[in-house]
């Protein structure tokens, strides 16, 4: 029974899809690389976006009854890899030049 459960836990962790991170052959790419980082491991990618979104921000004083909330504007750049018809194309979103989300779309073509 030990043996089981030891071979479902190793099959688990293989099979885990990690959502935040995208391989370029042997290269990793996760949230909190650069843009050049990103570039540097896997290439131009097939299509970008570029925008800018003012987004909001609490802040919350210590020992104070009123928070303050201040309004930040972010350079925001979304990336389309085309990896080929026998992988998924992948999503790749940049704040102010740092990668925040990694997620995969549908085939690639």
């Amino acid at each position: 029974m030990k043996n089981n459960i030891t071979w479902v836990l190793a099959l688990s962790l293989c099979c885990l899809n990690t959502a935040d991170a995208m391989r370029c052959g042997r290269n990793l790419v996760i949230e909190g690389d650069y843009i050049s980082e990103v570039i540097a491991r896997c290439g131009e990618p097939d299509s970008v976006q570029t925008h800018t979104e003012v987004v909001s921000r609490t802040i919350h004083f210590p020992y104070r009854t009123i928070d303050t909330q201040e309004f930040v504007e972010i350079q925001v750049e979304e990336w389309i890899y085309n990896l080929g018809p026998s992988r998924f194309q992948q999503y790749l979103r940049f704040e102010n030049g740092v990668l925040v989300e990694v997620k995969s779309l549908g085939r690639g073509h």
